[in-house]
C-alpha cells in the first residue's frame, strides 16, 4: 500500500535528485513572486511571451527571406528577451511544466494536465484555422498564400503548439495559498 499523500507533499520526494531540488528552489524563488503575484501580471507576462515569440520569428522569416546580416542583432535582443520572458512564465507556474512528475503534487499535476488540454484544444483550432485559409486560398485559385511559403506557416505553427501549453498554463495560474508555499523542498519524514 502506497504512502498517504500528506507524507509527500511535493510528489515522491524520496526520489528527488539533486536537479530536482535544485529546479525546485529556482521555479519557486520567492524573490520573484511579485513580478507574477496577481493574474494580470500573469497575463501581461504570457502576453509579452506570445509578442516576442511572433515577433523573433518574423525577424527570423524576414533574415531568411532578405538576406540581410543586419537583421541578426534584433534577432539576438528578441531571444534574450524571449527567454527572460519563457523563465517569468515557468516561475509564474511555479514550474508546472518545467519540474519533473515526482516534484508536483496532485493539485498541481490537476492543473498540468488541465493546460495541457486546453492547449490542445486551442491548437488543433488554430491549425484548422490554418489549413481553411489554405484550402479558402486554393478554392479561390489562388497558389497557397502570396507571399507566404508554407514552410513558414509550419514553423509558426510548430511555434504555437511547442508554446500553447505555457500560455495557457500562464493564462490559468492561481494565487497560491500562503500557508502552502515553502522555500524549501520538504525533508522526508523520518
Amino acid at each position: 500500500m502506497s504512502q498517504p499523500t500528506t507524507e509527500r507533499a511535493f510528489g515522491d520526494a524520496k526520489r528527488a535528485t539533486k536537479y530536482d531540488r535544485a529546479m525546485f528552489r529556482v521555479m519557486n524563488d520567492a524573490g520573484v513572486r511579485p513580478v507574477f503575484a496577481t493574474a494580470g501580471r500573469r497575463r501581461a507576462v504570457v502576453g509579452a511571451h506570445v509578442a516576442l515569440t511572433a515577433a523573433a520569428l518574423t525577424c527570423a522569416g524576414l533574415l531568411y527571406a532578405l538576406d540581410t546580416a543586419w537583421l541578426v542583432a534584433p534577432l539576438a535582443v528578441l531571444l534574450v528577451l524571449w527567454m527572460v520572458a519563457t523563465g517569468l512564465l515557468n516561475g509564474g507556474t511555479r514550474g508546472l511544466l518545467e519540474l519533473r512528475t515526482r516534484m508536483l503534487d496532485e493539485r498541481q499535476l490537476a492543473d498540468r494536465d488541465r493546460a495541457g488540454a486546453v492547449a490542445h484544444r486551442a491548437a488543433t483550432a488554430l491549425l484548422a484555422v490554418a489549413a481553411g485559409v489554405f484550402v479558402l486560398a486554393e478554392a479561390v485559385g489562388a497558389d497557397g498564400l502570396p507571399g507566404v511559403p508554407a514552410v513558414w506557416v509550419l514553423v509558426y505553427a510548430l511555434a504555437a503548439v511547442w508554446l500553447m501549453p505555457l500560455w495557457v498554463a500562464g493564462l490559468q495560474a492561481r494565487d497560491e495559498p500562503a500557508d502552502e508555499f515553502s522555500e524549501e523542498f520538504p525533508q522526508e519524514a523520518d
